[in-house]
């Protein structure tokens, strides 16, 4: 049977290509995650303010070498892109962000990020968010990309606001922290949207 609606991004455009790397400003990139970045990935488990807003989880070493590997398996099933935030003159890593959720069949995905204390007061994440979406959007060809976060985390708004993604509306009892069931900001961007949606990424101040 022939579906009647195709697909938004055709099966493999993801998983037929090397996850890319890309050059942020301010002497940052944009890498795949490596089995050398699991201590970062331990510590974001200790860090109270990630854990707060992301739920990580708590890894040992090893498991956090299998999430790692697991992460390189989701670029190649498309379920998500998974970057490394580091240092353009090399080193570990100092943040993460990715696209998860993803459905190439209706062109969508859900950003996630978070910093560790070592990358925070840059503006990276807006810089990141910024080129993320532009290699969703032109390179892929998805519709609509995504953005999540607690009503009691200004910051993260910030970061969505800055990075030309508006607030769409609250999700009641969205999402489930330490503390609680927690309301949820969405913010979206289509790739219809004008490109001066966005800020100029060298004037972000967002973390």
């Amino acid at each position: 049977m022939t579906e009647a609606i195709p697909p938004v991004v055709p099966a493999g455009r993801m998983s037929a290509v090397p996850q890319p790397e890309f050059a942020l400003p301010g002497g940052m990139h944009l890498r795949p995650w490596t089995v050398d970045d699991a201590p970062a990935l331990v510590e974001a488990g200790r860090d109270p303010e990630i854990q707060h807003w992301n739920r990580p989880g708590r890894l040992t070493l090893a498991e956090a070498e299998d999430r790692i590997a697991r992460w390189h398996g989701l670029w190649q099933t498309e379920e998500a892109g998974i970057w490394a935030v580091a240092p353009a003159t090399g080193g570990p890593a100092v943040g993460l962000i990715g696209l998860a959720d993803l459905d190439l069949r209706d062109g969508s995905g859900e950003f996630l990020y978070w910093l560790l204390p070592a990358g925070r007061g840059s503006g990276i994440t807006v810089k990141a968010t910024d080129r993320i979406r532009r290699w969703a959007f032109e390179d892929v060809g998805l519709h609509r990309l995504r953005i999540t976060h607690s009503v009691a985390n200004p910051a993260s708004c910030a970061i969505a606001t800055k990075a030309g993604f508006p607030l769409e509306g609250t999700m009641r009892g969205a999402l489930l922290h330490a503390d609680g069931w927690h309301d949820e900001h969405l913010h979206a961007r289509l790739r219809t949207d004008p490109e001066d949606l966005a800020p100029p990424a060298a004037t972000a101040s967002a973390p």
